[in-house]
């Protein structure tokens, strides 16, 4: 079940902070099928496709954060996670398509065991679909290169990467 924004922990900070800009902790996550294709879901609130991610809730551990935002977004149940990555500082500063300001502390992970169906609409998505790397769906928010490119290099290295 998804969480109103209203009743999520972000929601009610925000309510409370006004416009202010606020830090905001989240995941995001790397999830690939046997064919290597790119899971990729279409956000409601811009229309741009993405992977799942989403805001910690008070509470909840990165690594739940991880599994829950998947399965809210794809209908999908991530079994094994691991961290690859962090994006932090003020490179990560962003306005949402709501106006409001955060500077976001993402934690990057990789799926390695997942199943069930593929859901393609939700409350916070209106498409979803595994896409081969070399022709993902336009338009595409700019995490995504990003993200990418950091998993390549854990993969090659090892090393969490931080940023």
């Amino acid at each position: 079940m998804t969480t109103a924004w209203s009743e999520s922990y972000f929601g009610q900070l925000r309510e409370l902070a006004g416009d202010r800009p606020l830090m905001l902790t989240g995941t995001r996550v790397v999830l690939r099928d046997t064919a290597g294709r790119l899971l990729l879901i279409r956000r409601r609130d811009n229309g741009r496709w993405a992977m799942p991610a989403g805001a910690m809730e008070y509470g909840e551990s990165v690594t739940d954060c991880a599994i829950r935002e998947v399965r809210e977004e794809t209908g999908l149940e991530a079994l094994t996670v691991t961290p690859f990555g962090m994006h932090t500082g003020p490179d990560y500063i962003r306005r949402n398509a709501y106006g409001d300001v955060y500077q976001h502390f993402v934690v990057l992970f990789r799926a390695e065991v997942w199943h069930g169906e593929l859901v393609e609409e939700t409350d916070e998505t209106v498409g979803a679909g595994f896409f081969p790397t070399d022709t993902l769906p336009q338009p595409l928010m700019g995490s995504v290169a990003e993200t990418l490119a950091d998993l390549a290099r854990f993969e090659v290295t090892g090393q969490l990467i931080v940023k």
